[in-house]
């Protein structure tokens, strides 16, 4: 199994921000010298409340590109439907280049319309339908950039290049594929760096939906999964797993493709892992449940009591029986085997740095993690591939 820290940089408690930038460092720096798989940064905006606070998880990627040597940098997730997509594909690939082919790319819609109306407009949540197809078409452009000498692109958002753009340069020769001979209108154009992977590192959409699912396997996506529980996810699982096989003419293993992000907390014993991290968890998913309810923590057909609130069900008890790696090492690892047993789980990325937590509880956490749980995890017998 790959194992992948999930470093979704928060800041509940109003440090000053060069603090927590050292504290995403150390967690970087360690997973890297402990021969972690990946680790993963997220992209949020207008947080002033500290439950999401890194902007730009590309920045973070390079950064720790300069500190590590082997770990690979994800980004979990860039919110591509907020940026020009030449822009992105240039960082991204310039960021492959300087980490000499290391880059995860990452990509989702955005979940929050505060962020969505105010980095691009054309985002905006209200309006699902034109979200998404801003979201096919950056990155159908990004590819083009990437994987073609030169390219143009005519769509709703974009047009590349610009249309009736003379070029004329007495050191840039006029070439049939770039240029129209006769009037010189750009014809084409080429967008450097390409990525050091060829021909563009691989790239996972954050999913939630059945469509959403789907989509990505159709179109040659990884996907990165959260929330839901065993049961819930099962279900997920096999619609990428039938869909991928649909669309690449083979039989794909459940799971493949798939990396899950469980919220983790490893300590000597299970009350000890609750008091110092499970009010920060629940208040963490307050903000998240906010506006999704419990739905994505439901299983299947399970229906709740009624509650005067919609929240009112949400606690530490509630959460820790769906999907929490909260406990001792020996109870995480059991749940991990269950995620391998009933998913064929291969990717496995854990977050720990709440809102609110302690630095040095976090960091205790990780190395229980990395020392007690990693090494008891074997990989699961491919050739022993569980009905679905």
């Amino acid at each position: 199994m790959n194992f992948g820290y999930f470093c979704n940089t928060t800041n509940w408690d109003k440090k000053p921000y060069t603090q927590l930038l050292d504290e995403a460092r150390e967690i970087t720096e360690y997973c890297d010298q402990n021969n972690w798989n990946s680790i993963w940064y997220t992209e949020h905006h207008f947080n002033h409340e500290g439950m999401e606070s890194c902007t730009n998880p590309l920045m973070m990627c390079t950064d720790a590109a300069a500190r590590t040597k082997n770990i690979r940098l994800g980004q979990a997730c860039n919110v591509i439907t907020f940026h020009n997509p030449i822009r992105l594909a240039e960082d991204i690939a310039t960021l492959d280049q300087m980490s000499k082919g290391r880059v995860e790319v990452g990509i989702g819609r955005g979940v929050y319309g505060r962020e969505a109306i105010n980095m691009n407009k054309e985002s905006d949540l209200k309006d699902q339908a034109k979200n998404f197809r801003l979201f096919s078409e950056t990155l159908d452009v990004m590819k083009k950039a990437w994987s073609e000498d030169f390219f143009s692109h005519q769509g709703e958002f974009y047009t590349y290049p610009s249309p009736n753009f003379i070029w004329q340069h007495d050191m840039s020769p006029p070439k049939e594929n770039v240029v129209d001979l006769k009037t010189n209108e750009l014809k084409q154009i080429s967008v450097l760096p390409k990525p050091y992977q060829k021909p563009f590192p691989p790239i996972s959409q954050v999913v939630d939906g059945e469509r959403s699912i789907q989509w990505a396997a159709e179109n040659g996506l990884n996907t990165i999964m959260w929330i839901p529980t065993v049961k819930a996810l099962k279900k997920r699982f096999e619609i990428y797993k039938e869909a991928k096989s649909k669309a690449e003419n083979r039989d794909v293993p459940l799971g493949e493709g798939i990396s899950l992000v469980r919220d983790m907390f490893v300590a000597e014993t299970m009350e000890e892992a609750e008091k110092m991290a499970g009010e920060h968890i629940v208040n963490y998913m307050r903000w998240v449940c906010h506006w999704r309810g419990l739905g994505n923590h439901m299983d299947p057909d399970e229906k709740l009591p009624e509650t005067k609130n919609k929240l009112d069900l949400l606690n530490y008890e509630f959460l820790h029986k769906r999907n929490l790696l909260f406990g001792t090492p020996e109870f995480v690892i059991e749940k991990i085997k269950e995620l391998q047993q009933e998913l064929n789980l291969q990717n496995l990325q854990v977050w720990s740095n709440f809102p609110g937590i302690k630095h040095e509880d976090c960091m205790r956490s990780i190395k229980l993690f990395t020392e007690e749980v990693i090494p008891n995890i074997k990989p699961i017998d491919t050739n022993i591939q569980r009905a679905s």
